[in-house]
């Protein structure tokens, strides 16, 4: 009982914390977003699918997936380093987005001729590749999210937030429009770029809202700060290629090597399988700084908090898992209809890479804490190669259902398995090992 009355006076001398409500309001906005973007995505993505078909959906996403191999050099990997200059240094932030906003506009440029010259080496139609330019051009448009950077370095995401907002509710009423009037698939390319070009236009007036400065002439670039955002940023960049090969390649890989209906009855899988990954990624970001902070109490603390947090990851994976399995046709039959009748055995494996998707998105908070960065870089390049190779003989082997068992068995190595390989992962595998281990059972006080 006195547990519970020192948590609650906890909890009330937090409310009253007025840094700590401000990362609180910031991190919820973000969150609330996710949850919409989940529901509403989905159920508008799962209405497109059941319109467009598997052989049309699965020629959409095998668009969206090519263009996705190479969206990490329009990206440039300077995100998160323009965010970090951004904070510590407030009087260099016209510099910074100009800056910045004028690499990503050639980084989008960049992607478009390499687009050019990595069609030549495809068994695509002319239609398939004026798809795939239609949607590479949303990238140019992707160089106005140097807003959301600066809004980031203010914690004054819910800005960010309403332009997001705004965007997805233009967006889906604009797919529900294209299904009603019965639209070719061309126009659900358009609206990927459309989407760019409202998202844009809202970061603007966001901006332009709270910093009346802003005019897209004054974005100066500055060629010694763009050299030294690059210095920083080319791991990036390279890590960035290496994770859109590892995330995209298999679909790219199943329209090759087998046909667009092929690629439509697994995106459809991977849709459903992927939908709740942003949890992982918002739970280990709320609960990481209160296991960093432990480290400074004792290693024990820091180590028994990282254990449950693996323990969380685990089980929360496996509550979701284990109803798809058992009802995946059942769910398949009901949200994409009869047609999309071989994604539900691509689903029953497919689902289970979640767990090692959440044990990976927890490490990845550990391993940037112990700066073990360059060995998470080779771990993901390795398991990149690896899915490679698994999808070229799994594919032929078992179709598409071997593309889901090459994508769980490479994330099984790269976010478990491969951890044992290096003496300073080594503890993190034996770790997510006694998080594997369901006989052992879940503490839920993550505090203690």
């Amino acid at each position: 009982m006195n547990e519970y009355v020192i948590m609650l006076a906890k909890l009330k001398s937090l409310k009253q914390h007025q840094g700590f409500m401000k990362y609180f309001k910031n991190t919820s906005w973000l969150f609330g977003e996710k949850i919409l973007r989940m529901i509403v995505g989905l159920f508008v993505g799962i209405w497109v699918a059941r319109y467009l078909g598997p052989e049309q959906f699965g020629l959409f996403a095998y668009a969206q997936s090519f263009v996705g191999l190479f969206a990490a050099i329009a990206t440039l990997g300077l995100d998160g380093i323009v965010v970090l200059e951004l904070v510590k240094d407030d009087s260099r932030s016209d510099e910074l987005i100009g800056t910045a906003f004028w690499l990503k506009v050639m980084g989008a440029i960049a992607v478009l001729l390499i687009l050019v010259i990595a069609v030549r080496f495809t068994s695509n139609d002319s239609y398939t590749n004026v798809l795939i330019f239609i949607i590479a051009s949303a990238t140019i448009f992707q160089s106005f999210n140097v807003i959301d950077m600066y809004f980031q370095a203010k914690v004054m995401s819910k800005y960010v937030v309403f332009a997001n907002m705004i965007s997805l509710f233009i967006s889906s009423l604009v797919k529900i429009a294209l299904i009603l009037i019965h639209a070719p698939l061309i126009a659900f390319a358009c609206v990927v770029l459309f989407d760019s070009f409202v998202l844009a236009v809202g970061y603007i007036y966001v901006y332009r809202k709270n910093n009346l400065t802003f005019n897209i002439k004054q974005l100066k670039f500055k060629s010694e700060v763009a050299i030294s955002l690059l210095k920083d940023s080319w791991p990036l960049i390279l890590s960035g290629m290496v994770v859109a090969i590892y995330m995209k390649i298999d679909q790219v890989m199943i329209k090759e090597m087998l046909d667009d209906n092929a690629v439509g009855q697994y995106a459809a899988a991977v849709r459903l399988s992927e939908a709740w990954y942003f949890l992982p990624m918002v739970i280990s970001s709320s609960l990481f700084p209160a296991i960093i902070n432990a480290k400074k109490i004792s290693e024990e603390l820091y180590y028994k908090r990282l254990q449950r947090l693996y323990d969380m990851m685990v089980w929360m994976a496996i509550a979701i898992a284990l109803p798809m399995t058992f009802l995946s046709d059942w769910i398949v039959d009901l949200l994409y209809g009869s047609k999309y009748s071989e994604t539900d055995g691509v689903l029953m494996i497919h689902i289970w890479a979640g767990v090692f998707v959440g044990l990976g998105v927890a490490a990845s908070k550990w391993v940037i804490n112990e700066n073990l960065i360059k060995n998470a870089s080779l771990r993901t390049t390795i398991g990149a190669i690896l899915n490679i190779i698994l999808n070229y003989f799994f594919i032929k082997m078992y179709g598409i259902e071997g593309a889901a068992l090459a994508t769980l068995i490479s994330y099984f190595f790269v976010n478990y398995f491969s951890l044992y390989f290096y003496k300073k992962t080594k503890f993190c595998f034996y770790q997510q090992t006694k998080a594997l281990n369901l006989l052992r059972g879940l503490k839920y006080d993550f505090w203690s």
